[in-house]
């Protein structure tokens, strides 16, 4: 089989791999979708061996499959694995990382965080991004039948990530939520919160994504290049601002927006990675009683939740795709997706 490796400085290469075998305790999905994410330009843009500096990660200088936002379906398992956790015909999504499953963090979900160094599928082991795809049974999430492939690849990062964000926030009926960023996780953000319940303003510096977060739920909505977001919500909410906000953008005028948009007592979230803010303490955290927070990701149990609250409320995750590529695409596709103009995109198999 083929699959793409990210080879450094915008280059992409499709890559001959041997077709997997499943261990003991691992399967193997056929793909159906592998979404594309904006953490994967990290790795696209840098000259090659860079991103693993950057980040103090190892480089092998091995070729690695790339994408981390699998789905697909079980077609070859272990012999040792319980029917209960995999079997053939299984609907699945990965959750995208691994770890030593002995230390807290690994046992209580969140094995990202793996005190001993974590496994990601895409960065450090064989992704998605090809037609089969090898991975423990333990990662797998189940994907209802309800549920498109494709909107499993969603949930597998970007809007697990978005899910995860606000809960931990106790995001509810009673909010007026500010979402600053509207790419794909803030515009997952937005549905995911309108589906909630809370009235939302949406917030970008692009006037084509702030008006598209109208159709996902937003009441309102903000082109920041051209108004003062911070103005704007105060004469929205009568000048006590928002109970909650978001920062999906990872800019420093986002993240700041987003603390001096919240009324006093309110809870901040930032979930854009990478950047600086500089915060004035006194006026802008300490004399609103303000409450900030990061939220990086989410646990396998969160993946699971996220999969049956947009089952159960219907929620139409499919809209936040824009662009479906064929693998033989690969090299166009994330040229395009390096302009960052679009919407969410995908590998479809």
């Amino acid at each position: 089989m083929r699959g793409i490796v990210f080879s450094g400085s915008r280059m992409i290469e499709l890559v001959e791999f041997p077709d997997p075998e499943p261990g003991h305790d691992e399967v193997v999905l056929a793909i159906k979708a592998s979404g594309m994410c904006g953490s994967d330009l990290k790795f696209y843009r840098p000259p090659p061996g860079e991103a693993f500096k950057a980040l103090g990660l190892r480089d092998t200088g091995e070729p690695i499959i790339a994408g981390h936002e699998p789905a697909g379906e079980v077609v070859a398992v272990g012999r040792d694995v319980d029917p209960r956790m995999a079997k053939l015909g299984d609907r699945a999504m990965v959750y995208h990382y691994d770890g030593c499953h002995a230390c807290a963090s690994c046992r209580t979900g969140w094995w990202q965080m793996c005190e001993n160094g974590p496994i990601t599928y895409g960065l450090n082991a064989h992704g998605g991004h090809a037609p089969y795809m090898k991975v423990p049974a333990r990662t797998l999430v189940h994907l209802p039948e309800e549920l498109s492939y494709t909107t499993g690849a969603a949930i597998s990062c970007g809007t697990g990530t978005s899910y995860q964000a606000l809960t931990r926030i106790g995001v509810s009926a009673r909010d007026r939520l500010a979402v600053f960023g509207q790419g794909p996780v803030g515009l997952s953000t937005t549905q995911l919160a309108a589906a909630m319940g809370a009235e939302i303003i949406a917030i970008d510096i692009d006037r084509n994504r702030a008006d598209r977060a109208l159709k996902f739920g937003a009441a309102h909505a903000i082109d920041a290049s051209q108004d003062d977001p911070i103005e704007q919500i105060m004469q929205l909410t009568g000048g006590k601002g928002v109970t909650k906000a978001i920062d999906t953008s990872g800019a420093a005028a986002g993240r700041l927006g987003a603390v001096r948009s919240c009324a006093k007592w309110g809870v901040v979230c930032f979930v854009g990675e990478g950047g600086e803010v500089t915060l004035n303490v006194s006026p802008d955290i300490m004399r609103k009683q303000l409450t900030i927070m990061g939220s990086w990701t989410f646990s396998d149990v969160a993946q699971a939740d996220c999969t049956r609250f947009i089952a159960d409320h219907g929620v139409e995750v499919d809209r936040l795709f824009t662009n479906e590529w064929s693998l033989e695409q690969a090299d166009e596709a994330y040229r395009d997706f390096d302009k960052q103009l679009g919407g969410k995109a995908v590998f479809v198999f």
